[in-house]
This record gives structure tokens, sequence and C-alpha cells, in this order.
């Protein structure tokens, strides 16, 4: 098994440990945000950049496998969206965010298993996908940091670095999920002769 398809493993195996960090108990905080938050922000770090890393690699030394091409998307959907599940356990984030992100996961990855069985077609990634994968990691850590609610400065009244990073968090997760819709539309548009 090459690099590239061991940091996709990695990145797997990181999921449960840092959903399992919520039910440890840890106490304390660290510039004034929970520690176990830190923990969680740290290891979700840790596996987005393996994201990137396996992805410069595999191409960089021509290391793409076929495990890795359905591994490593599979990786990626399991990482952001237990994070955002934890976010809504949490009352960070309304559920349907995550049922907004999950939905266009279902259709691409549909759509995905058609344009194999009909001869093995590759949309590009485009730019609202790239849109996408940024703002998502960039909202869930934020959110993490946050310790109020979506957009909970409307009825809080927040005020200087919460109110900040209430409005940041917040706006990242709205623009995250608008950049998900907008690219599985793209990527329906460039699938669309596969049902004619």
């Amino acid at each position: 098994m090459n690099l590239p398809n061991k940091l996709t493993i990695f990145r797997i195996i990181l999921v449960p440990i840092m959903v399992i960090i919520p039910f440890l108990g840890i106490q304390g905080t660290l510039w004034n945000i929970p520690i176990q938050n830190l923990i969680i922000i740290a290891i979700f770090a840790v596996a987005s950049y393996t994201d990137h890393l396996d992805g410069k690699i595999a191409r960089k030394h021509n290391l793409v496998t076929t495990f890795g091409k359905f591994a490593d998307p599979l990786a990626d959907k399991i990482l952001v969206l237990s994070a955002m599940l934890m976010l809504v356990e949490m009352s960070k984030i309304p559920a349907w965010i995550p049922i907004i992100v999950l939905t266009r996961e279902f259709v691409v990855s549909g759509y995905r298993l058609i344009a194999v069985e009909k001869g093995g077609k590759v949309i590009a990634a485009n730019i609202w996908g790239k849109i996408k994968t940024v703002t998502q990691m960039i909202a869930i850590i934020l959110t993490f940091i946050d310790l109020h609610a979506f957009f909970a400065f409307v009825s809080e009244g927040l005020t200087g670095y919460e109110l900040v990073i209430n409005i940041l968090a917040s706006s990242f997760m709205v623009i995250s999920t608008i950049a998900a819709v907008f690219s599985g539309v793209n990527y329906l548009k460039g699938c669309k002769e596969l049902f004619e």
C-alpha cells in the first residue's frame, strides 16, 4: 500500500478518535475555549491536511490507485459530515446544514456511479467544489472555537471577540453550504447527458 493510501486510511481512523473526545469528560479551557474543542480542532486540522497531502503526493509521484480514487473522497465525506453532526449535537449549527451537504453528496455519488457504468466519464472539479472544500474546513474549525450557537449574535447581543468569531463561523458555514449546492448543481449539469 502506497503512502497516499496510508494517509487516507489514517484520516478515516482519526474520525472515530475525534468523535469520542466529547465523551471523555475533558475539563478546562485554554484561551476561553474548552480544551476538548481544541483537541477536536487539532484532530480535524491534521485530518484535513492529510486530504491535501495525499492528493499532492499521489499526483506528483504518479501513485494514483483505484483504491485511492474510491477511498479519498469517501474519507473526506466521513470527516466533514462527522464533524458537522458533532456540531449539531452540541447545538452549534442547525441540522439543515449537514442535511443539505449529505443530500449533495448522495446525489453526486449516485451520478458518479452511473458515469462509471456508462463508460467511466470523469467530471472535473469546478471552482464551487474548491470553494466548498476550503470554506467547510474553515467553518468547522471556527464553529468549534465559537462558544455560541449558529448566528447567536442575532438574539444574544454578543460583543467583541465573541461577536467576530460567531459572525465568521456562521458566515463561513452558510457560504460552504451555498457552495455545496452550487457545486452539486454544476456537477449535475456536466452529467445531464447520462440520462439522455
